[in-house]
């Protein structure tokens, strides 16, 4: 029999909600993946609620635990590595080192990066000197990048409102020639209307994927759908099928979790989860 499909993500936990590997690490074991979740902060809750415990993980914290994981040979075995929130620039820097070093020993890697920076709400939350390692080292690592249009047009200086502006934007980041930008969230001048939409770029053109806008933003949405399009490509989906169904669930969790008046993601609903688990199959 062989192994499950090996997952290393590196990004946020919290105690309480989901965020981060709080919200890519369910779905991801739910469909049959096995999972090192290594956290680059642990806080109480997400910083929407009027108190906020915890921190970003000391460096030489950090830098153990990924000495523990190069000990166990996990980057030999992993076949994906997904980032997403950093939260100082010394663990940014020791991401950057372990990512290089994983993709050297295990060409078969798939390196997603998802580049947690802002939002057009909140606008840039981390120190810009992170948002230049994830610009200057990471993206240009990744074979799966998922920038929201906020987070693309702060990497390029750029508007983004019209197709022609994604393609200049991919043109101008330093991804890999064979890599794939998955622009999410895209809301275009001609997306259908009630639409938003995701945007995948490569090499092999482009395809457009619009999903039904809800009337709802929550944290922890984009940690889901990029753990999502991991656990499908992990099944065997090709991008675009694994896209258009994170696209599918994550408007699930959304839609109950705005029915439930929670104020993040939430994983309970039962549609939710035996979707899931088809997927694993």
């Amino acid at each position: 029999m062989n192994p499950p499909p090996f997952v290393i993500s590196i990004q946020s936990q919290v105690v309480f909600g989901h965020v981060g590997n709080s919200a890519a690490l369910f779905p991801m074991q739910a469909v049959g993946l096995e999972v090192a979740a290594i956290p680059t902060v642990i806080f109480s809750n997400t910083p929407d609620y009027p108190t906020l415990r915890g921190r970003a993980l000391p460096p030489e914290f950090f830098s153990d635990l990924l000495q523990g994981a190069r000990e166990r040979g996990l980057p030999e075995r992993a076949d994906f590595i997904l980032t997403g929130y950093i939260g100082s620039l010394d663990v940014a820097l020791m991401v950057a080192d372990f990512v290089a070093e994983a993709k050297a020993v295990n060409p078969r890697l798939i390196y997603v990066c998802d580049p947690v920076m802002g939002d057009a709400g909140p606008g840039l939350y981390v120190p810009e000197a992170i948002a230049d390692v994830m610009r200057d080292r990471l993206l240009p690592m990744a074979d799966i990048a998922t920038p929201n249009p906020f987070e693309l047009s702060w990497l390029t200086g750029q508007t983004i409102a019209t197709m022609k502006d994604l393609e200049a934007a991919r043109a101008f980041l330093r991804i890999a020639p064979s890599a794939h930008l998955i622009a999410t969230g895209c809301a275009l001048e001609d997306s259908p209307a009630g639409h938003i939409e995701s945007v995948i770029l490569g090499t092999d053109g482009a395809s457009r994927h619009p999903v039904e806008h809800l009337p709802v933003a929550l944290p922890g949405t984009g940690d889901l759908f990029a753990g999502l399009i991991v656990a499908g490509l992990a099944r065997g989906l090709q991008l675009p099928q694994s896209v258009e169904a994170g696209q599918r669930l994550t408007s699930r969790a959304l839609a109950h979790a705005r029915s439930l008046g929670a104020g993040e993601v939430v994983f309970s609903e039962p549609g939710f989860r035996s979707e899931l688990l088809k997927l694993g199959l």
